[in-house]
């Protein structure tokens, strides 16, 4: 399966998820609001999530006079994926790690932080920007926004229905279909939202090889994007970045460590990254 195609099965999942919770609330009804919510929400993140992350770190807009350097490899990266000149931002700490943002190709935003600058090769700089260049072609920002939009909604509908269970609310509709059993309800509490957190991650996994790859072959050079993901990875090690769990999926590198970080983590293991880009650029030589 494609990656383009498994990332519609499993946001289509993640919908349908989200609507059958509605339903089990409160029945035909709920399952009408439940959607009309998602609907809501995720247009309010298609909107705004740009503004909100950029501003969560502190991220500046520099012009091309204040980062020359930075500025023409975006510019050249952009050209080489046919799309307008993505605004371009400075995070203020020496952690290393970049994102993408913005809901379309013409609205995008490329920022990355004081250290990666400072750590990275101009080589594999521009790599780290062909792979968030490449995240904005491919709508991976608009994707991962709604995953994440519908994994938190599915968790928030969860914690309605615990405390309805407790107060006695659960499942009271006109609508017999919406009469669910305690066990069901029970099930619903504690499995949904797991469900929907590695239905998130499966996407945001599956986006960052779709990213690794776009990335390589608009430099035309897989290695130093994989240069630059180890260090990136040891870099993050050392100097971890003060992220929103929120916000994870977005960084080219999972910037949370420690707990369980590791195991539901939103980006696949920089080892097996690295494997591909080695394998890729045997092909493409």
């Amino acid at each position: 399966m494609s990656s383009s195609l498994k990332t519609a099965f499993l946001l289509a999942s993640l919908t349908l998820v989200f609507v059958y919770i509605g339903k089990l609330l409160g029945g035909t009804a709920g399952m009408t609001i439940a959607f009309g919510i998602a609907v809501i929400m995720n247009f309010i993140s298609y909107w705004f999530s740009d503004k909100i992350v950029l501003a969560m770190y502190r991220a500046r807009e520099v012009t091309p006079e204040e980062a020359p350097r930075l500025h023409n490899m975006v510019r050249n990266v952009a050209v080489q994926a046919r799309i307008p000149m993505p605004k371009v931002y400075i995070i203020p700490t020496p952690a290393t790690n970049a994102f993408a943002t913005g809901r379309n190709p013409n609205n995008a935003a490329v920022a990355v932080t004081e250290g990666i600058l400072k750590l990275l090769e101009p080589n594999e700089l521009e790599a780290v920007i062909a792979h968030e260049i490449g995240h904005v072609t491919n709508r991976d920002i608009l994707i991962g926004t709604i995953a994440a939009t519908l994994a938190g909604a599915i968790g928030y509908l969860a914690h309605m229905a615990q405390w309805a269970l407790i107060f006695g609310g659960f499942g009271r509709s006109n609508d017999d279909e919406g009469q669910g059993s305690l066990v069901g309800s029970l099930a619903m509490i504690i499995v949904a939202p797991i469900i929907a957190l590695l239905i998130q991650l499966a996407i945001s996994r599956a986006r960052e090889y779709k990213a690794d790859e776009t990335g390589a072959l608009l430099t035309r050079s897989p290695l130093d994007l994989a240069s630059a993901l180890k260090k990136i990875s040891y870099g993050a090690e050392r100097i971890p970045l003060d992220a929103n769990p929120g916000t994870a999926h977005m960084f080219i590198m999972n910037p949370l460590r420690g707990g369980l970080a590791g195991l539901f983590s939103t980006h696949p293991p920089v080892e097996e990254r690295v494997e591909r880009l080695e394998k890729l650029s045997r092909e493409i030589v």
